[in-house]
């Protein structure tokens, strides 16, 4: 189980802070993820369709190096999987590798996303379901007189880490880089290390590019029409952050974790280049 009938977590899907839209989209996520059942037929739903077409339309393109790493762990809780950040569908195709690719300690997937679009259209979450069964979960809130619910939101990743099996991706970035080289990542926020300091979990940098942001471009080219765009993926080993996590729990701490982090991502790109 990874819902939070054995725990009490703040229910926040009923907030005055959010409006009427946020409140349903975020309630429907929020069963989804929280419930022990719905969280079961969603990892149904990844293992039998959702991670499959994805991996299906993505399959000739991938240059994959360095799964070896995922396979060799034996984590006793959660894992936190960081990439850098150059598409919408990074994680997609990072989950669908793990989920095709069978990681055999691989159950129970969450990724945090910003709420714009996702949790404040409708279509948002058409793709969210479609494309994820609903995993993009939970919420982080870009609006500061929201802040205080992303408190909510790190209080529900920390314990899903607790349990074996989950897989929380992050963008240690935490929005898109948008420049031509990428090579060139943004500063690396504190949240991911706030998350990976207070939880414990073993932190597996990932390196991705080529992704683009016009899957049914990308998608066609994996089927031969137009351009093809190579996929490059390339897992790490997880990164030491024992001297950190050994200090008192603060800012500037979660802050050194963080470029850590993106350090071993960037080394990952290097490597690549090299």
């Amino acid at each position: 189980m990874v819902g939070c009938a054995a725990v009490s977590l703040t229910d926040y899907s009923e907030s005055p802070e959010l409006s009427s839209m946020e409140r349903r989209l975020v309630r429907v996520c929020q069963h989804i993820n929280e419930d022990e059942r719905a969280k079961r037929l969603q990892t149904r739903f990844h293992e039998a369709i959702g991670m499959r077409w994805v991996s299906a339309c993505m399959t000739n393109l991938l240059d994959l190096g360095g799964l070896e790493h995922m396979f060799e762990l034996r984590p006793a809780q959660g894992v936190i999987i960081c990439s850098n950040h150059r598409s919408f569908f990074d994680m997609y195709v990072i989950a669908a590798v793990l989920r095709t690719r069978h990681v055999p300690w691989v159950r129970d997937m969450f990724f945090p996303v910003r709420t714009p679009f996702f949790y404040e259209k409708w279509i948002g979450l058409a793709v969210n379901l479609l494309m994820g069964g609903g995993a993009m979960y939970p919420p982080i809130f870009r609006d500061a007189a929201k802040a205080d619910l992303n408190k909510l939101s790190v209080e529900r990743i920390i314990h899903f880490l607790s349990r074996p099996g989950v897989v929380i991706g992050m963008h240690p970035e935490g929005t898109r880089s948008k420049g031509p080289d990428p090579m060139d990542l943004l500063p690396a926020q504190p949240g991911v290390g706030q998350m990976a300091i207070q939880s414990g979990a073993p932190v597996v940098p990932i390196w991705v590019e080529g992704m683009g942001n016009n899957l049914p471009r990308q998608i066609a080219s994996n089927f031969g029409v137009g351009e093809a765009r190579p996929i490059t993926l390339r897992f790490g080993r997880p990164v030491d952050l024992a001297d950190l996590r050994a200090q008192r729990a603060r800012a500037t701490v979660y802050k050194r974790a963080a470029d850590r982090i993106l350090d071993a991502i960037r080394e990952l790109g290097q490597s690549v280049r090299a």
